[in-house]
Parts: C-alpha cells; structure tokens; sequence
C-alpha cells in the first residue's frame, strides 16, 4: 500500500501557506534543542533560520551539550527571557523537570511551542508542534510483526530507548512500537514494565551511535539470539547495526526519524524500516507561530480531534507489506526531514 504524499503532507503545509503573518522586524524568538550534532535537531534548526529570515524574526539558537542536558535547557529559558524574546520553541530533554522553567517564561508572556516531544503535561506549552510518534512506533511495530510473518511469535527484541527519564517521545515511541507488534504494554505511560518473553530487555542510548552500539552489546550478551531491534532513532539504530555486525549477528531493525542519512540505511539495507518526521516543518510552523503571537496574540490550535499540531509521518521501507501503507527509500529520501 501507498501513502498518497500530497494527503500525507497536505493540512501541514496549508498551514504554512496560509494566513502567514507580515515580516515581523523587532521580533526576536528562540530555538532551544537537546543537542546541535543529532541531524534531526540540525534541520530543525534550518526550518527555523529560513523561516525566521523570511519573516524578519531575530532568532537566537540554543542546545544542549548531550541529549539528557536539562540545566543547559533551563538556563537557555532564562536567557531567552532575560533577551525580551517574544517566544521560545524547545525540544525538551527532560519533559517533566522543564515545566517550572516553561510556566516562567509563559508567566512573563512569553509563548512558549514544544517541538517533536510533548511535555508532561502537554499543556504545559502554549501548543506542541510533532510528530504522532505513538502512530510513528506504531507503524514500525505493524510492519515488524508482518514482515517476520509466524515468526512473530518467536521473536526475541531488543529495545533500545532514549533516556532513563523516559521523557514523552521516548514512551510513546517504544509503546506504540509495542502496541504495533502486539505486546501487551502494562502501564502505556512508562516502558519497561512489559511481562512478554519475547522482549530481552530495554537498554538507554542517549540517543546517539554510540550509545546503541552499547545498548545493543548489552543486549546481546544477555541473549546472543535476538532478531528484532526497536531503536529510538537512526543514530542509535547505526550503533545497534555495527555492534550486531561485530558480533557475526543479523537482526531485523526498525527506527523513527526518516532522516537522509537514516533513509539511506533503509536503501542499504541496514534499517528494515523507519517512521520518517518532518522536523524542518515543525520549526517553520513554529516560527510562523510567534510572528502571529507577536502580531496579534493569537496562539496556534491543535489537529481536531488531537491535543497537538500534528505535522505528518510516514512509514519508509523497500519491503512493503500487506496491510501498512508506506513509502519507499526513492520518495524517502525526496522527503527526508522537508
């Protein structure tokens, strides 16, 4: 099956084509990311400096030193409104401790926009701009269990997650994963409280090679004969790859995140399939967001039906099965992170 990209892509990008604000010079805002070296939060960053230099928005970028860097966020938050910004887009390492530092700035009227991962609670932000990244697990889960066919029932998974503080991308993508698959989640608000066999266990990566290269060593010394990896993201899913090639392994392996060089990995072979986002747009939206707040004080609503502005996934794999729409690594890579 075939997603229809015009329909995929559709309602995200009216958005940006219409009601656009005027160019807003003396209007400064802030971009705030877990880390400036993940690819995902650099094309982040590039849909907020296009935007921001179309729109005459003077923006300002922070991030932290590593995904997991709360204290640099938090100090970022009080710069941005020590600078009179007129509001703030963070991708939140830690989606619970930051709300003290958000209600401030939103205190001092500022409007404050969570990109790609909710905060805890969602309306702890004036609006939340992501992916369904329960729906984006989801996708890879369906496709997983289809793609092993019977062989479902005797998979042995390795789940390599974000952090231990399990911020809301890192649950909603492990859990919708889980659902996908078919595995009874337990508590759907944490990870690893799940009963099935077939999961080996949960190991943290930060989010980076590194880290599920020795996620998935981990995993592997406690069970050599896994055959299906979750990963949070591509970077980890490279790590998970190499150490599995170390070993004399091979494994099924499925992702989040749709990036160029993640897509790539589906073209070669490396990742089976991956949920691809679209962060560039969720930073232009975001932009646009406050030049409006700016102009006129109006806040962004969510997608009906949601309590967030959900800006699109897609499955991306070159192994289409029956019953899961997807694109293939071609259309992948003409996407990848627009």
């Amino acid at each position: 099956m075939k997603y229809s990209t015009k329909a995929l892509l559709g309602a995200a990008t009216l958005a940006l084509c219409t009601g656009a604000p005027a160019l807003a010079e003396g209007v400064s805002a802030c971009l705030i990311t877990k880390t400036d070296t993940n690819p995902f939060f650099v094309k982040m960053k590039e849909g907020a400096e296009a935007k921001a230099a179309e729109l005459g928005v003077t923006l300002k970028s922070y991030a932290g030193k590593i995904d997991g860097d709360h204290e640099s966020q938090v100090a970022a938050i009080e710069a941005c409104v020590a600078d009179g910004a007129k509001g703030i887009l963070i991708t939140a390492s830690d989606t619970k401790a930051i709300v003290d530092a958000v209600k401030t700035a939103r205190d001092a009227g500022l409007l404050v926009i969570a990109l790609d991962t909710p905060l805890e609670p969602i309306d702890a932000a004036d609006a939340t701009f992501a992916t369904d990244n329960f729906k984006a697990g989801e996708l890879i889960g369906k496709w997983a269990a289809a793609k092993m066919g019977a062989e479902a029932a005797n998979a042995k998974i390795a789940l390599l997650d974000l952090a231990i503080s399990q911020p809301s991308v890192d649950v909603l993508r492990d859990q919708g994963f889980l659902t996908g698959f078919g595995i009874d989640t337990g508590d759907a608000n944490k990870w690893g409280d799940e009963t099935d066999p077939r999961i080996v266990g949960n190991e943290v990566t930060a989010g980076n090679e590194e880290g599920g290269l020795k996620a998935m060593e981990a995993l592997l010394a406690k069970n050599p004969d896994i055959n299906l990896v979750y990963t949070i993201n591509e970077p980890a899913a490279a790590g998970a790859y190499e150490a599995l090639k170390a070993a004399g392994k091979t494994a099924l392996i499925v992702s989040v995140d749709g990036g160029c060089p993640g897509v790539e990995d589906v073209k070669a072979g490396v990742i089976g399939a991956t949920s691809q986002q679209y962060p560039l747009q969720m930073a232009a939206l975001g932009i646009e967001a406050i030049a409006k707040f700016a102009a006129d004080g109006s806040k962004p609503a969510p997608t009906e039906g949601k309590d967030f502005f959900d800006t699109g996934v897609a499955l991306i794999t070159d192994q289409p099965v029956e019953g899961v729409e997807s694109l293939d690594s071609a259309k992948g890579l003409e996407l990848c992170w627009g």
